[in-house]
């Protein structure tokens, strides 16, 4: 067995233990609010590596080694600050494999007067914690996590009383409340939203000049992990061979550096675009350090809104990118917060196959799928476009169920950290939360991925056709799906101009686009049928 360099818990232990401190692998902030008041000379910082945070979903090698390289590189960080530390590694041999069982050890051994934590990314794991805490008859100060724009208190009282929520109202209140991309009252540029000016598509020549991305050669640290990996979740998907993604605060602000400089000008243009072989294009690839917290948000954005004021940058792209940031990503922890745990076992569609097996592998002769879930399983990585109009929108058709697509979601990523994924799969990529995130189901032909990408050229399918042999899955899959959901959709007014097409076809093109509908699925649902047909 492969055998990692241990981590030395060196600074002294303090005798009697105020607080234990817990640092969670989503928390890797030195100003995070549970570092903020730590007294060296009589609290401990605990941190523990466990195989059930990797096993609780399937979790892929690449997002298994971000999270482990980067609690060891941040624990190193905390060392140099002179901090105690208790630390367990994945394969230290007492380890007990759950973050609840390793924290009883703790409490057991140093006896602490009280715990501390930043509010965690995982309602699952914070429920866990609470109760050990319970069960040992100690107090737990959570705190706020102050890496956010806003509280979950702040979202709960912009919800009440809504009847709808949207993320364009929360967006703007936050905009107005921070003071960003503002000319006093009202919005730099007289508006709030410049998706028009955006998402175009990189036309026949493709993309040209896209600067490389910004990826780290793993340091000892990172190779004593990508070991640890490839020997104790062998099994796991992925491959670690292309291992570079940013896993200390130092690298992280590399990263951000080269986007602001190199890619943020045409980031706005061509962030819903999609090249066959090219997994990095003009994105970020900020969301792992973000969600790791190796990256604040606010200095995100402040670089990005630097970057319109020093003309560097057009404001199009600015506002885009900062949308995700202060918009999208407050958002999609409100909905968590204020919804879990009942939310994640919503499922408006009543959508019941299993995932088909080939999202595991890649195997499957739909281009755009191969592509996209290919170089997931390569880099952990695939863009928002990618994960919502192509995997996820295969899986909305095919009506897999949503609660195995956001294990899928979770597993894979490395930026997958349930407080974000959660949402934005099982809410906006396969509405099953019925509305509550979006406004209506994000469903689309093969035609929108051949308008966005180069994927159909030299597929075996047509966008074009939604019957017969050269059909292409996701329009024969779109028809059905509006078939099958017509008298649900018709209630929303957005779904309004996509029913009024499905309603030019006949009984006899119906009947033939369900029939292919409905064969297709069991070609893809059942591994025996496929090889048959």
């Amino acid at each position: 067995m492969t055998k990692t360099n241990k981590l030395p818990n060196t600074q002294p232990l303090p005798t009697k233990v105020r607080n234990l401190v817990i640092v969670l692998g989503d928390q890797l902030d030195a100003q995070s609010s549970a570092l903020q008041d730590i007294d060296p000379a009589q609290d401990v910082v605990w941190m523990a590596e466990v195989a059930q945070e990797s096993t609780h979903v399937w979790s892929g090698k690449q997002r298994i080694a971000v999270f482990l390289s980067a609690m060891r590189h941040f624990a190193d960080d905390l060392r140099v600050q002179g901090l105690p530390l208790l630390y367990t590694q994945l394969d230290d041999a007492r380890n007990a494999g759950t973050l609840a069982a390793e924290l009883e050890h703790a409490i057991k051994q140093l006896r602490p007067a009280g715990l501390v934590m930043t509010a965690p990314g995982d309602w699952r794991v914070l429920q866990s914690l609470r109760t050990v805490a319970a069960q040992h008859g100690l107090p737990l100060d959570l705190r706020d996590d102050t890496h956010f724009f806003s509280t979950i208190r702040d979202f709960a009282a912009h919800a009440k009383g809504r009847k709808q929520l949207r993320l364009e109202y929360w967006y703007r209140e936050l905009r107005v409340k921070n003071g960003i991309l503002m000319d006093g009252k009202e919005p730099v540029g007289g508006h709030w939203n410049f998706d028009a000016d955006n998402r175009e598509s990189f036309g026949k020549a493709g993309p040209q000049n896209v600067p490389p991305p910004t990826r780290f050669a793993p340091d000892a640290t990172t190779q004593d992990v990508i070991a640890l990996v490839n020997t104790h979740f062998a099994s796991h998907p992925g491959t670690l061979h292309s291992f570079g993604w940013p896993v200390s605060r130092a690298q992280a602000l590399v990263a951000l550096q080269a986007f602001i400089e190199q890619r943020l000008p045409l980031f706005g243009k061509y962030e819903d675009a999609m090249w066959s072989g090219e997994a990095w294009l003009y994105h970020s690839h900020l969301s792992c350090a973000l969600n790791l917290k190796l990256l604040q948000a606010r200095e995100v954005v402040q670089a990005a809104e630097d970057a319109y004021r020093t003309g560097h940058a057009p404001l199009a792209a600015v506002e885009g990118f900062i949308r995700q940031i202060l918009g999208w990503r407050e958002y999609v922890r409100g909905i968590y917060w204020t919804h879990m745990p009942e939310y994640l076992e919503r499922n408006a569609l009543n959508a019941q196959a299993e995932l088909p097996a080939w999202y595991w592998t890649g195997d499957t002769d739909m281009a755009c799928l191969k592509d996209a879930i290919g170089q997931t399983l390569e880099h952990g990585y695939a863009h928002h476009i990618q994960r919502l109009m192509v995997t996820g929108l295969y899986a909305l058709l095919l009506g897999v169920k949503p609660q195995a697509v956001h294990a899928w979601y979770l597993g894979v990523y490395v930026d997958a950290v349930e407080w974000v994924e959660l949402p934005n799969t099982l809410g906006m990529g396969q509405f099953g939360d019925g509305g509550l995130m979006a406004s209506k189901p994000y469903v689309a032909s093969g035609k929108y991925i051949q308008r966005m990408s180069n994927h159909c050229k030299g597929c075996r399918y047509d966008p074009a056709l939604s019957t017969g042999e050269a059909a292409c899955p996701f329009t024969t899959l779109y028809w059905d799906f509006l078939i099958h959901h017509e008298a649900l959709l018709k209630k929303n007014p957005r779904m309004a101009m996509q029913l009024k097409n499905l309603a030019r076809l006949d009984g006899p093109a119906r009947e033939a686009i369900s029939g292919q509908g409905a064969a297709h699925r069991r070609a893809q649902l059942d591994p025996s049928m496929r090889e048959r047909e």
